[in-house]
């Protein structure tokens, strides 16, 4: 049967054109949404690696399971759906491994799906490796609230990686929130680090969210450190969501952050990973800025 859905998939794959679209080096494409905004006063956040709702539950479905990483599994949409009802619960979510619409989504984009279901009025897709129908590995964000700028970047190293960037409230004084997926490698990690540090260190309040694919001690001794992000000061183990013993999906904020809470949704087994959510709250002068923000922004692409 295995054999039998594997040639299938390369037959419906061979009639639509493939190969790898990435997001170039810098920008890809640029959205000015129309109209901007920020809550009150504080904001609940999440990053959750999603295995494109695979959901395996043990190492030995790495093997066994291989197959549905190219055809959808009967638990396929369910695995999304039900993530949608997690992230349901907060303001700003960074999602990694969200899949574009490809025979192992059902052709479905998952994360446009979770915004329907979920019902927030902002999502923005990173396409980072495109497969054709066998996939469309992409990273995602979710949000209640308008960015009135948006962005993607590849990061430097093997193709695949990349990062997106969203800028909330006022030009002034914004609010910047990053999701990102890092590589698995050191070399290409750090030099993904350094790229990030470059890219963020000109603003006051940070927040990048993502699998960084490392443990905290690795991020105090990386090109990162030069931001002076704050690390959750408790351990937080999200991985493997089977039996975590490692803490490598993270949520760094600047020192004027406040956090009022932080935790690992140990319930969530839905993926490989587990998800991590933050609550902070919003710097007053942040909140200030936003207030006097046009309800409406020129757009220029």
């Amino acid at each position: 049967m295995l054999l039998d859905r594997a040639r299938l998939a390369y037959a419906e794959w061979k009639t639509r054109p493939a190969g790898f679209s990435f997001v170039r080096e810098g920008l890809k494409r640029r959205r000015r949404p129309s109209m901007v905004a920020l809550p009150p006063d504080r904001l609940k956040l999440l990053s959750f690696n999603v295995q494109a709702g695979i959901g395996t539950q043990k190492f030995g479905e790495y093997f066994t399971g291989s197959w549905k990483h190219l055809v959808a599994h009967p638990n396929s949409v369910d695995n999304i759906e039900r993530i949608a009802d997690v992230v349901s619960d907060y303001d700003v979510v960074a999602l990694q491994e969200v899949d574009g619409g490809s025979l192992r989504s059902r052709n479905m984009n998952q994360l446009v799906h979770m915004a329907s279901r979920a019902d927030f009025p902002f999502w923005h897709q990173q396409l980072n490796r495109n497969l054709g129908r066998l996939g469309q590995f992409s990273n995602g964000l979710l949000s209640r609230f308008v960015p009135y700028h948006i962005e993607d970047h590849r990061l430097p190293g093997l193709p695949g990686r990349g990062a997106i960037i969203a800028r909330y409230g006022h030009p002034d004084n914004p609010l910047i929130m990053v999701g990102v997926h890092l590589a698995l490698g050191e070399k290409y990690r750090n030099a993904q680090l350094a790229y990030l540090s470059r890219l963020l260190k000109q603003y006051r309040h940070v927040i990048i969210m993502g699998d960084f694919n490392c443990r905290p001690d690795h991020l105090q001794r990386s090109p990162l450190a030069e931001l002076d992000l704050v690390l959750p000061t408790e351990t937080l183990l999200t991985y493997p969501s089977w039996a975590p013993d490692r803490h490598i999906d993270h949520i760094l904020l600047s020192p004027s952050l406040t956090v009022t809470r932080s935790e690992v949704l140990s319930d969530c087994r839905l993926s490989d990973h587990l998800p991590v959510a933050t609550e902070i709250l919003l710097p007053a002068d942040v909140v200030e800025a936003a207030g006097h923000a046009p309800r409406a922004l020129p757009r220029h692409d």
